[in-house]
């Protein structure tokens, strides 16, 4: 760090995630030589009080300081460091900081008036802290929470002082309510990113809140929110026309009719995320495919009740998709690949544990869809060498592929994929019983650009670990 500080005065940006060498010491020795330092990430780093005061007294021009997972640091440092900086900081991070208290808090709310984005994840930190940065900074834009102690209180106070807020992320909240949704929907009229996780006590009646107030919002992810349900995310489709990226994780009550309405209402949907939706089916997916004709990704987990229909009509209609996963859609098989296929575009495949697919899916892929970098095809009982053949063939820009519990594949197929696929840089292959030491031996052998080699280690010959032993990795040793 000393010799940093003296070879780089005018430095202004550094990041030093989990750098555990780093010390008190070091940091004073930086701060006192890069007095020009703009942005600076100590997350993980176990610096103590007297460090990051130094960079508060030192580094009048910092904007940006993450001290996540600093554990060290009490209230003293934060206080000294909203009185250094207070006038250019504007994007602070603490997280699992049990010494930082309100205390600190009310220091940034005092002297931070700058301060557009705070990132809190804090047992010890109660209403009193988070309200004072909510009504000592007017231009706050970004808030991400996961405070157990906070309540609807300063959702209130943020609705009637934050106008400019953007991006809300609430995380684990156990105090929240629709009245404090209701408070966002009031007053934060520019909101166009809004993340609910596992907030157990809102319902359909706070996104209805947020539809209604927040029509630019263009970013919205449902995560484990068990009270939310279809009339809620009916009322996001019927108000907020610029959507462009959905995510529901966990929702099981909500089901297709609310996608229906997605479908109608936000024509610029580009990125959909479902996992364990079990309520949500073909029905769902086709409405979304036909009405958002822009969708560029669309990932899919454990949501049993989308088969071939509804990716059926995704390569049909979306035909600037260039990231599909479905994994474990154990009704989706080659029909809907084989439409896909449509789909030039194509990027990026996960069809992990698709087991209805097999080589007639990946041929289309292969011959349709040119420009795949990435194909996760693991856990695929019915593929064969056939189609690690035609990958080959088609897919000249391959960079990373899994192939893991494949068990028809073999050295014949591996040998035709790497002849072309020469930008190959990951190969996961493990479990696969037709591949032998010489397959694994040819992968490192063709490909120039090869960075890593996921087989197990009795497959591995002395010759191969010679040779390219740094490029393998074992997932279990002992088989």
């Amino acid at each position: 760090m000393a010799a940093l500080g003296e070879g780089f005065p005018k430095l202004e940006k550094l990041s030093l995630i989990w750098c555990s060498n780093v010390s008190t010491v070091g940091l004073i020795s930086l701060a006192d030589k890069c007095r020009f330092l703009k942005s600076l990430d100590l997350q993980g780093c176990y610096v103590g009080d007297q460090g990051v005061a130094f960079v508060g007294q030192c580094c009048k021009q910092l904007e940006d300081l993450n001290l996540r997972f600093c554990e060290g640091l009490t209230d003293v440092c934060l206080v000294e460091l909203a009185q250094g900086v207070g006038k250019s900081l504007k994007s602070l991070g603490i997280a699992a900081c049990v010494k930082i208290t309100d205390t600190a808090l009310e220091a940034v709310g005092s002297h931070c008036k700058s301060l557009e984005s705070l990132s809190l994840d804090a047992e010890s930190i109660h209403n009193k802290g988070v309200l004072a940065v909510v009504q000592g900074c007017p231009a706050l834009k970004v808030l991400k929470l996961q405070c157990i102690n906070v309540t609807d209180e300063v959702l209130i106070a943020v609705g009637n002082c934050c106008s400019s807020m953007e991006f809300l992320a609430l995380y684990t909240f156990q105090k929240f309510t629709d009245k404090g949704l209701r408070a966002i929907g009031n007053g934060c009229k520019k909101l166009k990113n809004l993340t609910l996780s596992d907030c157990y006590f809102l319902s359909d009646k706070a996104l209805e809140s947020i539809a209604i107030g927040c029509k630019e919002l263009t970013h919205l992810e449902v995560n484990g929110c068990h009270n939310i349900g279809t009339w809620g995310l009916e009322s996001i489709g019927k108000s907020c026309p610029r959507l462009t990226e959905l995510a529901l994780l966990y929702c099981q009550r909500i089901g297709n009719f609310a996608l229906c309405e997605i479908g109608r209402g936000c024509k610029f949907l580009q990125a959909l995320h479902l996992v364990d939706c079990s309520s949500i089916g073909d029905e769902a997916i086709c409405s979304i495919a036909k009405g958002c004709r822009s969708l560029k990704k669309l990932h899919i987990r454990r949501c049993y009740e989308i088969g071939n229909k509804g990716v059926v009509a995704i390569g049909e209609y979306c035909r600037s998709l260039t990231d599909l996963s479905l994994r474990f859609c154990d009704r989706v098989g080659d029909e809907a690949l084989i439409a896909v296929s449509q789909c030039s575009s194509l990027q990026f495949l996960n069809v992990s544990g698709c087991h209805q697919i097999g080589d007639a899916g990946l041929i289309a892929i292969a011959r349709g869809c040119p420009e795949l970098t990435y194909l996760d095809v693991s856990v695929l009982q019915n593929l064969g060498d056939m189609s690690l053949a035609e990958l080959g063939e088609g897919c000249p820009n391959l960079k990373d592929i899994v192939l893991s519990h494949c068990r028809q594949i073999t050295d014949v197929g591996l040998n035709h994929l790497v002849k072309n696929c020469t930008m190959l840089a990951t190969c996961h292959m493990v479990y696969c019983q037709g591949i032998t030491s010489a397959g694994v031996a040819t992968v490192v052998s063709s490909c120039p650009n090869i960075k890593k080699v996921l087989v197990e280690k009795w497959k591995v010959s002395q010759r191969t670990k010679r040779r390219a032993g740094s490029l393998i990795s074992y997932l279990c040793v002992d088989l």
